[in-house]
Parts: structure tokens; sequence; C-alpha cells
């Protein structure tokens, strides 16, 4: 359908598994991609030890797995006519020992460590990487990952728009990374240099499940 003078097209996959990438990937056929925006994820919340394995293991084939293969499939297209922009979303607590989201931040550290290698990796190709690392934001992601009555869950939050908008500026300008808000990118400055067990018990604080009031 048109949509502001674009064509858009909508397909519905599974990003967390081969079987909805690939398919994806068919859809675009010949068409050539300017820009990769790899923004598919989803959290867990809880303790660790207490959670399903299952939707743990969703959780790394949608946020690690299917990213990555979404990002290698395209990326080599891009990569051959060069001059393209790949947008992949990580996030702060990627850079935090993450305490009742430990599966969650450990995915986001990595895809906030995959980001800068890969954009090294094509610098001299002509495609710049960007890594959106964005704080809380208002989504649905804490209803969905049972963290709504967390500290987190019931703080006030960025405003999705303002991130996208965000994240699509720093993408359009080929930046290394992004962190948008004034608080979020104090959190980006400090957390590599607060001992764990000090970012680990905030984490605690913020996102331990029925926390709020407290």
């Amino acid at each position: 359908r048109w949509c502001g003078g674009a064509v858009v097209r909508a397909v519905q996959v599974d990003l967390a598994t081969a079987a909805g990438v690939s398919p994806l990937c068919r859809a675009l056929g010949d068409a050539r991609v300017d820009a990769l925006l790899a923004n598919a994820g989803q959290g867990v919340g809880g303790a660790f030890l207490d959670q399903d394995f299952a939707a743990v293991q969703r959780l790394i084939d949608t946020n690690i797995t299917g990213t990555l293969m979404l990002v290698q499939q395209l990326g080599r297209g891009m990569r051959s006519r060069g001059s393209r922009r790949i947008l992949i979303t990580g996030s702060i607590a990627g850079l935090t020992a993450g305490s009742f989201q430990a599966a969650y931040a450990a995915s986001k550290a990595f895809l906030d460590s995959f980001a800068p290698a890969l954009r090294n990796e094509l610098k001299d190709d002509g495609v710049s990487v960007t890594c959106l690392m964005p704080g809380p934001t208002e989504t649905p992601f804490y209803e969905r990952a049972g963290m709504a009555d967390s500290a987190v869950g019931q703080s006030k939050k960025y405003d999705p728009a303002d991130v996208a908008r965000a994240g699509s500026k720093a993408m359009m300008a080929g930046d290394e990374k992004s962190l948008p808000g004034l608080l979020n990118k104090v959190v980006g400055a400090l957390a590599p240099l607060t001992p764990t067990r000090v970012v680990a018990e905030l984490s605690r604080r913020a996102s331990k499940p029925g926390d709020a009031g407290n």
C-alpha cells in the first residue's frame, strides 16, 4: 500500500526462527536494501532459576540468533552495493549486571558488543552500523516480560517516538551508537566505571517483581 509517498508491504514472520527469517529475505527478492533496522526483541523478567527455560530459549533465539541471521543474510547484499546503513537495537541494560532480567540483559550485552565489531568489519565497505541503546521506554515490553509490578515497570519512561527518532537520526548520520535521553547517557557513562556488585544491586531494586513500592 502507499504510505507517505512510499510503497509499504507488510510481511508477518517469526524472527526467532530460520523458518521466519528466510521467507522475509526471499520476500525482498531483488529489492535494494538501503537500511536495515534490526529491532525485534523480547524480555523475560523474574529470578532466572524460576523462569520457564522455553521462554529463555525463545528470548535468545529472538534477540540474538534471529537478529544475527537477519543481519548476515541481508548484510551480504548491502555490502556488495555499499553506502548502506544498519541499525541494531541493543540496550543500556547490556551495560549492567541485570538482576531479575539476567538473560535479557546478557542478550543485549551481546548485541552491544556485536554492533561495533560489525561496524569495524564493514568500515571499508561503505556500510555503517549503529547501535541504538535505549533505556526504559513506554512500550508493552514490561507487561509482556512480567515486570509490570517492578519499580522500573511502574516508573516514568522515555517516549518511544523520541527513541525512534534518535535512533533514526544516529543511523542516518552514521554514528556508532545512540543513547537517547540525558539520564540514559549518564547511566551509559557510569555503568562501566561502577563495581559489578553495585550495578547488580541497583538492577535488583529496579527489576525485582513486586518491588514497585519499595
